[in-house]
Protein backbone atom coordinates (compact mmCIF):
# COMPACT_ATOMS: atom_id res chain seq x y z
CA UNK A 1 0.00 0.00 0.00
CA UNK A 2 0.98 3.34 -1.02
CA UNK A 3 1.84 5.58 1.54
CA UNK A 4 -0.06 8.91 1.37
CA UNK A 5 0.89 12.17 3.05
CA UNK A 6 0.90 15.69 2.97
CA UNK A 7 3.66 17.36 0.84
CA UNK A 8 6.30 19.20 2.98
CA UNK A 9 5.81 22.94 2.84
CA UNK A 10 9.75 23.97 2.39
CA UNK A 11 10.85 27.91 2.55
CA UNK A 12 13.69 28.67 0.90
CA UNK A 13 16.09 30.64 3.76
CA UNK A 14 19.41 32.31 3.41
CA UNK A 15 21.65 30.47 6.01
CA UNK A 16 24.41 32.91 5.31
CA UNK A 17 23.92 36.58 4.06
CA UNK A 18 27.63 37.24 4.65
CA UNK A 19 27.86 35.52 1.43
CA UNK A 20 25.31 37.83 -0.21
CA UNK A 21 26.72 40.74 1.56
CA UNK A 22 30.58 39.71 0.27
CA UNK A 23 29.73 39.49 -3.45
CA UNK A 24 27.76 43.02 -3.78
CA UNK A 25 30.22 44.85 -1.86
CA UNK A 26 33.36 43.10 -3.79
CA UNK A 27 31.34 42.79 -7.06
CA UNK A 28 30.28 46.73 -6.67
CA UNK A 29 33.02 48.00 -5.70
CA UNK A 30 35.26 46.22 -8.54
CA UNK A 31 33.51 46.85 -11.67
CA UNK A 32 32.86 50.63 -10.26
CA UNK A 33 36.75 50.86 -9.74
CA UNK A 34 37.72 49.65 -13.35
CA UNK A 35 34.69 51.61 -14.83
CA UNK A 36 35.98 54.77 -13.16
CA UNK A 37 39.64 54.23 -14.13
CA UNK A 38 38.72 53.30 -17.34
CA UNK A 39 36.68 56.74 -18.02
CA UNK A 40 38.72 59.13 -15.99
CA UNK A 41 41.84 57.59 -18.16
CA UNK A 42 40.13 57.29 -21.24
CA UNK A 43 38.87 60.77 -20.82
CA UNK A 44 42.69 61.95 -20.80
CA UNK A 45 42.38 60.29 -24.22
CA UNK A 46 44.80 57.86 -22.95
CA UNK A 47 45.85 54.55 -25.45
CA UNK A 48 44.06 51.73 -24.43
CA UNK A 49 47.30 49.87 -23.16
CA UNK A 50 47.66 52.56 -20.59
CA UNK A 51 43.98 51.97 -19.48
CA UNK A 52 44.16 48.81 -19.39
CA UNK A 53 47.39 48.68 -16.96
CA UNK A 54 45.82 51.28 -14.81
CA UNK A 55 42.68 49.66 -14.14
CA UNK A 56 44.43 46.19 -13.55
CA UNK A 57 46.74 47.85 -11.09
CA UNK A 58 44.12 49.61 -9.38
CA UNK A 59 42.41 46.11 -9.23
CA UNK A 60 44.52 44.12 -7.62
CA UNK A 61 45.30 46.80 -5.21
CA UNK A 62 41.71 47.30 -4.28
CA UNK A 63 41.26 43.78 -3.62
CA UNK A 64 43.64 42.99 -1.58
CA UNK A 65 42.61 46.03 0.71
CA UNK A 66 38.89 44.83 0.46
CA UNK A 67 39.77 41.57 1.42
CA UNK A 68 41.86 42.33 4.02
CA UNK A 69 39.53 45.27 5.61
CA UNK A 70 36.79 42.69 5.16
CA UNK A 71 38.72 40.18 7.28
CA UNK A 72 39.75 42.66 9.69
CA UNK A 73 35.84 43.76 10.02
CA UNK A 74 34.47 40.27 10.77
CA UNK A 75 37.31 39.20 12.60
CA UNK A 76 36.54 42.24 14.82
CA UNK A 77 32.87 41.16 15.07
CA UNK A 78 33.49 37.82 15.88
CA UNK A 79 35.49 38.71 18.65
CA UNK A 80 33.22 40.76 20.28
CA UNK A 81 30.40 38.13 19.68
CA UNK A 82 32.22 35.30 21.09
CA UNK A 83 32.91 37.59 24.28
CA UNK A 84 29.19 37.65 24.60
CA UNK A 85 29.26 34.31 24.43
CA UNK A 86 31.20 33.63 26.93
CA UNK A 87 30.13 36.31 29.29
CA UNK A 88 26.40 34.62 28.83
CA UNK A 89 28.28 31.15 29.42
CA UNK A 90 29.71 32.35 32.93
CA UNK A 91 26.30 34.11 34.03
CA UNK A 92 23.72 30.55 33.02
CA UNK A 93 27.07 28.51 35.44
CA UNK A 94 27.43 30.93 38.03
CA UNK A 95 23.59 32.70 38.45
CA UNK A 96 21.35 30.78 36.67
CA UNK A 97 18.28 32.00 38.64
CA UNK A 98 18.77 35.13 37.49
CA UNK A 99 19.64 33.73 34.06
CA UNK A 100 15.80 31.42 34.40
CA UNK A 101 14.00 34.64 35.39
CA UNK A 102 15.75 35.91 31.99
CA UNK A 103 14.12 33.30 30.12
CA UNK A 104 10.82 33.32 31.99
CA UNK A 105 10.73 37.03 31.28
CA UNK A 106 11.45 36.44 27.32
CA UNK A 107 8.11 33.57 27.20
CA UNK A 108 5.86 35.71 29.40
CA UNK A 109 6.69 38.89 26.51
CA UNK A 110 5.69 36.11 24.20
CA UNK A 111 2.27 35.81 25.33
CA UNK A 112 2.81 32.34 28.00
CA UNK A 113 1.81 32.02 31.61
CA UNK A 114 0.72 29.73 34.26
CA UNK A 115 1.61 26.15 33.71
CA UNK A 116 2.49 26.34 30.05
CA UNK A 117 5.39 29.07 31.06
CA UNK A 118 6.55 26.67 33.62
CA UNK A 119 6.90 24.29 31.33
CA UNK A 120 8.85 26.49 28.60
CA UNK A 121 11.10 27.31 31.11
CA UNK A 122 12.23 24.30 33.08
CA UNK A 123 12.18 22.89 29.20
CA UNK A 124 14.66 25.22 28.20
CA UNK A 125 16.89 25.30 31.27
CA UNK A 126 17.45 21.60 31.55
CA UNK A 127 19.60 21.95 28.54
CA UNK A 128 22.49 24.48 28.86
CA UNK A 129 23.15 24.13 25.41
CA UNK A 130 19.90 25.05 23.98
CA UNK A 131 19.41 27.43 27.38
CA UNK A 132 22.42 28.99 25.84
CA UNK A 133 21.40 28.94 22.73
CA UNK A 134 18.21 30.86 23.77
CA UNK A 135 19.76 33.27 25.71
CA UNK A 136 22.12 34.72 22.71
CA UNK A 137 19.18 33.85 19.91
CA UNK A 138 16.14 35.97 22.10
CA UNK A 139 17.94 38.37 24.37
CA UNK A 140 21.39 39.17 22.38
CA UNK A 141 19.92 38.41 18.99
CA UNK A 142 23.60 37.05 18.01
CA UNK A 143 24.14 34.76 15.40
CA UNK A 144 27.42 33.59 14.19
CA UNK A 145 26.49 32.00 10.95
CA UNK A 146 25.10 35.58 9.50
CA UNK A 147 28.11 37.39 10.66
CA UNK A 148 30.29 34.52 8.58
CA UNK A 149 33.69 33.42 8.33
CA UNK A 150 36.65 36.19 8.15
CA UNK A 151 38.61 34.07 5.94
CA UNK A 152 35.73 33.01 3.63
CA UNK A 153 34.79 36.49 3.23
CA UNK A 154 37.56 37.80 3.03
CA UNK A 155 38.18 35.35 -0.36
CA UNK A 156 34.80 35.99 -1.30
CA UNK A 157 35.77 39.71 -1.32
CA UNK A 158 38.61 39.53 -3.05
CA UNK A 159 37.10 37.54 -5.63
CA UNK A 160 33.98 39.01 -6.40
CA UNK A 161 36.35 42.28 -6.72
CA UNK A 162 38.55 40.67 -9.78
CA UNK A 163 35.48 39.60 -11.40
CA UNK A 164 33.66 42.88 -11.26
CA UNK A 165 36.78 44.75 -12.05
CA UNK A 166 37.67 42.59 -14.81
CA UNK A 167 34.45 43.66 -17.09
CA UNK A 168 34.82 46.98 -17.88
CA UNK A 169 38.04 46.47 -18.98
CA UNK A 170 37.67 43.80 -21.46
CA UNK A 171 36.61 45.80 -24.27
CA UNK A 172 40.07 47.73 -24.06
CA UNK A 173 41.71 44.81 -25.11
CA UNK A 174 40.10 45.31 -28.21
CA UNK A 175 39.58 48.76 -29.82
CA UNK A 176 40.51 51.95 -28.96
CA UNK A 177 39.10 55.55 -28.59
CA UNK A 178 35.55 56.18 -27.26
CA UNK A 179 33.78 52.61 -28.42
CA UNK A 180 35.40 51.02 -25.64
CA UNK A 181 34.25 53.17 -23.20
CA UNK A 182 30.59 52.97 -24.19
CA UNK A 183 30.61 49.08 -24.18
CA UNK A 184 32.31 49.43 -20.60
CA UNK A 185 29.50 51.65 -19.83
CA UNK A 186 27.17 48.93 -21.60
CA UNK A 187 28.55 46.23 -19.46
CA UNK A 188 28.72 47.61 -15.98
CA UNK A 189 25.35 48.75 -16.71
CA UNK A 190 23.66 45.60 -17.38
CA UNK A 191 25.90 43.29 -14.73
CA UNK A 192 25.27 45.82 -11.91
CA UNK A 193 21.64 46.01 -12.89
CA UNK A 194 21.65 42.25 -13.11
CA UNK A 195 22.98 41.63 -9.68
CA UNK A 196 21.02 44.31 -8.12
CA UNK A 197 18.01 42.65 -9.21
CA UNK A 198 18.88 39.35 -8.00
CA UNK A 199 19.80 41.04 -4.25
CA UNK A 200 16.48 42.54 -4.67
CA UNK A 201 14.95 39.40 -5.43
CA UNK A 202 16.12 37.60 -2.71
CA UNK A 203 15.54 40.46 0.28
CA UNK A 204 11.87 40.44 -1.33
CA UNK A 205 12.05 43.67 -2.27
CA UNK A 206 11.73 45.80 -5.82
CA UNK A 207 13.87 43.73 -8.48
CA UNK A 208 13.77 47.39 -10.56
CA UNK A 209 14.69 49.73 -7.55
CA UNK A 210 17.36 47.26 -6.36
CA UNK A 211 18.45 47.37 -10.16
CA UNK A 212 18.44 50.75 -11.02
CA UNK A 213 20.25 51.70 -7.66
CA UNK A 214 22.78 49.30 -8.19
CA UNK A 215 23.12 50.64 -12.22
CA UNK A 216 23.31 53.74 -11.46
CA UNK A 217 26.00 54.18 -8.57
CA UNK A 218 28.63 52.66 -11.46
CA UNK A 219 27.44 54.75 -14.06
CA UNK A 220 27.99 57.99 -11.93
CA UNK A 221 31.35 56.41 -11.31
CA UNK A 222 31.80 56.67 -14.75
CA UNK A 223 30.69 60.38 -15.24
CA UNK A 224 32.40 61.62 -12.52
CA UNK A 225 36.11 59.90 -13.65
CA UNK A 226 35.75 60.47 -17.19
CA UNK A 227 34.76 64.48 -16.58
CA UNK A 228 37.64 64.35 -14.56
CA UNK A 229 40.29 63.19 -16.69
CA UNK A 230 38.71 64.89 -20.03
CA UNK A 231 38.91 68.24 -18.06
CA UNK A 232 42.89 67.71 -16.43
CA UNK A 233 43.66 67.01 -20.24
CA UNK A 234 42.00 69.83 -21.39
CA UNK A 235 44.09 72.59 -19.00
CA UNK A 236 47.08 70.78 -19.76
CA UNK A 237 48.16 69.28 -16.25
CA UNK A 238 47.98 65.60 -17.82
CA UNK A 239 49.41 64.92 -21.22
CA UNK A 240 49.60 61.31 -22.31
Amino acid sequence: MKDISEPRHIEPHITESSAIRDFVFGFGDGINTSLGIAAGVGGAEAPSSIIILAAIVAMFTGAKAMAVQNYLAVKSQRQILNSEIEREKWEIENVPEKEREEIEEIYKAKGFSGKDLQMIVDKITSDKKVWLDTMLREELKINLEIVGSPLKGALRMFGAFLVGGILPIIPFFFAEGYVPLLIAIGISLTTSFAVGAIKSRMAKISIIKGGLEMAGLGTGIALIGYGIGSELATLGIVSI
